[in-house]
């Protein structure tokens, strides 16, 4: 069943349904063990390795992970996290009504112009369709240029660099006037 759904002008429907760590392991496997997908930090890991990390992430009371579709063919992951319990603990001034953010979207042989952007404008659609949420919280590798880009497109300013004991990030935030102001980000169906 999908949570949310969100047509993206050119591009096709998007949806955001639950991740199942058991069904959708192959699938993510494929993703985070693929070269582009670097940052995602996964490259070696094993079939099982992922899917113990899955499951690990869809049981934690703070954190959770979603597999998003295009036209219903699988194509990004998002998982939401509570920064003010993870991954940001004491790295920043956590305020309530922030949601931590990542999101994947899968390899492809033939990238369609627009879609990355139009992935992270439903995440960031689908963050905010939470009125609990006031501000979505991200800390990509700073050496992740692309992805600074388009977070910058959806409203995200940036705090600055940080250091997590994996990577150096670029701590940025977006409110939801300020996604609002930058985007459109389309009706929520």
């Amino acid at each position: 069943m999908n949570r949310f759904t969100r047509t993206a002008p050119g591009i096709g429907d998007l949806a955001i349904r639950p991740l199942d760590p058991d069904a959708d392991a192959a699938l993510l496997h494929a993703w985070v063990t693929h070269p582009k997908a670097a940052y995602w930090m996964m490259q070696d890991a094993d079939l099982d390795a992922v899917r113990s990390e899955y499951r690990r992430i869809t049981e934690h009371p703070h954190h959770d992970a979603w597999l998003g579709l295009l036209d219903g063919t699988p194509a990004f992951l998002v998982e939401r996290y509570d920064p003010a319990r993870l991954e940001l603990v004491g790295l920043y001034d956590a305020e309530p009504g922030d949601v931590g953010m990542h999101f994947l979207c899968a390899p492809s042989d033939t990238p369609v112009h627009g879609f990355t952007r139009a992935v992270i404008t439903t995440v960031m659609a689908f963050l905010f369709a939470d009125p609990a949420t006031r501000r979505v919280v991200v800390e990509p590798d700073v050496r992740n240029t692309a992805v600074h880009t388009l977070n910058a497109a959806v409203g995200f300013d940036v705090v600055g660099p940080i250091d997590k004991p994996e990577k150096q990030a670029l701590l940025s935030v977006c409110t939801r006037a300020a996604f609002e102001r930058t985007t459109t980000a389309g009706a929520a169906r």
